[in-house]
């Protein structure tokens, strides 16, 4: 499974930007998709997951209300619609999938199967 990742860019704080990963390959389906994002100079965190299946969705706390995660089954794609941007929400955004249950909790980086490459957001004050 390859995931492609855009959608980022530079916009003023209270912004708003969407991000987006298409998912391709042969013969897969999703379990679940999930965001991640990496700040300058800190560790990679869990932003929102959304499962395949039900469409449940899962957020950190610092961006609920704000950003909105949501699913196209057809298109095999997660989006990330991210509305009220702040400066600390600068960071590269990096999408990740399951084909599987593992078990494992939805903010496990370890968890997820597969990566895509990350995209850029900044967010100027």
């Amino acid at each position: 499974v390859q995931l492609q990742a855009s959608g980022g860019g530079l916009v003023q704080t209270g912004g708003s930007l969407i991000l987006s990963c298409a998912a391709s390959g042969r013969s897969f389906s999703i379990y679940r998709m999930g965001w991640f994002r990496q700040a300058p100079g800190k560790e990679r965190e869990f932003v929102a997951a959304i499962r395949w299946s039900d469409n449940n969705r899962y957020y950190i706390g610092s961006v609920e209300g704000r950003f909105t995660i949501s699913r196209d089954n057809a298109k095999n794609t997660v989006y990330l619609q991210m509305n009220s941007l702040k400066p600390e929400d600068t960071a590269v955004y990096s999408c990740a999938a399951d084909t599987r249950y593992t078990g494992t909790a939805y903010g496990v980086q370890t968890g997820y199967e597969y990566w895509g490459q990350g995209t850029l957001v900044t967010v100027s004050s």
